[in-house]
């Protein structure tokens, strides 16, 4: 299994940026697929982006898609995630997850992400 400790939590005006880290340690993080996803109160956890092992290939939530970027580096073993123009409706729990790389392409399906950070609390006011 690998582990994983988010930082990066923080408070910004909307129009703002943060950078998230998620770093891993246990097994090779190589083998995984990563992900964020969020989870704001009262709703369900989504899926907001992933990329595959090698970051070769990336998946965007569309309401993200533009703004936010999801960059790893392997031989640090930590993934991130670049927000931008953050709006008050990305206020939320920000959770990185790894699942094992599949040959199917990334997936936006959390069920497909066995490890996961206890999650870092982003709010952007408006």
């Amino acid at each position: 299994q690998v582990q994983l400790v988010e930082s990066g939590a923080g408070s910004v005006q909307a129009g703002g940026s943060l950078r998230l880290s998620c770093a891993a340690s246990g097994r090779i993080f190589s083998w995984y697929d990563m992900g964020w996803f969020r989870q704001a109160p009262g709703k369900d956890r989504e899926f907001v982006a992933a990329a595959t092992w090698n970051g070769e290939l990336t998946d965007y939530a569309d309401f993200v898609r533009g703004r936010f970027a999801i960059s790893r580096d392997n031989a640090k073993n930590t993934v991130y995630l670049q927000m931008n123009s953050l709006k008050a409706e990305d206020t939320a729990v920000y959770y990185c997850a790894a699942g094992p790389h599949s040959s199917g392409g990334i997936s936006r399906n959390r069920n497909s992400y066995g490890q996961w950070g206890r999650g870092t609390q982003v709010t952007v006011s408006s």
